[in-house]
């Protein structure tokens, strides 16, 4: 089914990965100054790279974290341990310069575009935010839809929008942070209906649930579903009923990284909640998928399998924001660096391994 000229135009432009480039690659890695398969996951992401690219040997310039923030009416449910006024707080807090996201960006080498996608709040102007508020926190997905299909394409239509934009201004690299009091809950639903697996396993707890909060929020997800019954084959009824406002910007994010060949870097369990959902609209659009790392989060590690994707980092991590994105981003442009800046054999004048027929390859 259509969903609008913008968004069925992007997933028309989501092509396989470029099998030529990803040979060139694979064959420059072969010839490089080490054992072949010794650099391990950096010579597979480099090779994945250059598929995404459609270039043999591409090249990390400028890197953008895109982070969304948007709050959720399920919060009225008691399934969060920290109040909704969090959200404003935390978005001022990264304008600021004082978050977590913002010290990993900035070693990173990497600009924050920071959305208000949906808080429920006014947020004062700044230079550094972007007002596309789709609405002022979603509904509650325990009692209805989270929003309407209209605010739901908008959703896509702004992500798509930003990721193109960043593209065209000269980003490279994209990844995918959130905030938003409570998005845990929605995430978890989407993890749920989408890969199946059930709310028991999908459910964590977020910002610091005990026991009976955990259990008391696994209900309010499985009561959403079943009040909801989104189509798991249909990631725009998926968004629509149990997602969120910052959820589906990042789904539209990731859709249009996919279709303009660029890599986007799942961060934790709300960012891959935002890319089931871009999978489930567009499933080529993850091979442009890089998971930074696993989260704590029970649901993550679901989410990622869904999708074929295998975390670059496991550290404990479970704050969001991009954090682990940002971090990762280290590893991406090494992968990178790797395979275009390193000597081959003949350019170092150093001899290849000695063939089993006994004569040594040409240096």
């Amino acid at each position: 089914m259509p969903i609008s000229d913008l968004v069925d135009r992007t997933i028309k432009e989501i092509m396989p990965l470029d099998e030529t480039a990803m040979a060139a690659a694979r064959a420059r890695q072969d010839q490089l100054t080490k054992p072949p398969g010794s650099l391990g996951r950096l010579e597979e992401l480099s090779i994945q790279l250059a598929g995404i690219f459609g270039e043999a040997t591409p090249s990390i310039r400028r890197k953008t974290v895109i982070l969304a923030a948007g709050d959720h009416g399920v919060v009225a449910e008691g399934v969060s341990a920290y109040p909704q006024d969090v959200t404003p707080a935390m978005v001022m807090n990264f304008l600021g310069g004082g978050a977590a996201i913002n010290v990993l960006a900035n070693h990173a080498g990497a600009e924050i575009i920071v959305l208000d996608a949906g808080v429920a709040a006014d947020l004062p102007e700044h230079p550094s935010l972007r007002s596309v508020k789709i609405g002022r926190g979603t509904d509650n997905i325990a009692m209805g839809p989270a929003m309407t299909r209209e605010q739901a394409i908008q959703c896509l239509e702004t992500g798509i929008e930003t990721a193109r934009e960043q593209i065209a201004a000269g980003s490279d690299l994209l990844a995918c942070g959130d905030m938003g009091i409570g998005n845990t809950t929605p995430s978890s639903a989407i993890t749920s209906v989408i890969t199946g697996a059930g709310t028991d396993v999908t459910t964590g707890r977020g910002t610091g649930l005990d026991d009976a909060g955990l259990a008391h929020k696994a209900s309010v997800v499985k009561r959403a579903i079943y009040v909801n019954k989104p189509d798991a084959k249909d990631g725009l009824d998926v968004l629509m009923k149990v997602g969120g406002f910052e959820i589906g910007v990042l789904a539209g994010v990731f859709l249009g990284a996919a279709a303009g060949h660029r890599p986007v870097i799942v961060d934790g369990f709300i960012s891959g909640a935002a890319a089931l959902i871009a999978y489930a609209i567009a499933s080529e659009a993850g091979h442009r998928f890089i998971a930074s790392h696993q989260s704590v989060e029970p649901g993550h590690r679901i989410s990622l399998s869904h999708m074929g994707l295998e975390p670059l980092l496991d550290m404990g991590m479970r704050l969001g924001e991009g954090s682990g994105a940002a971090l990762s981003m280290h590893i991406v442009e090494a992968a990178a660096k790797c395979l275009s800046d390193m000597a081959t054999f003949a350019e170092a004048g150093v001899s290849e391994k000695i063939e089993d027929d006994g004569e040594e390859a040409a240096s």
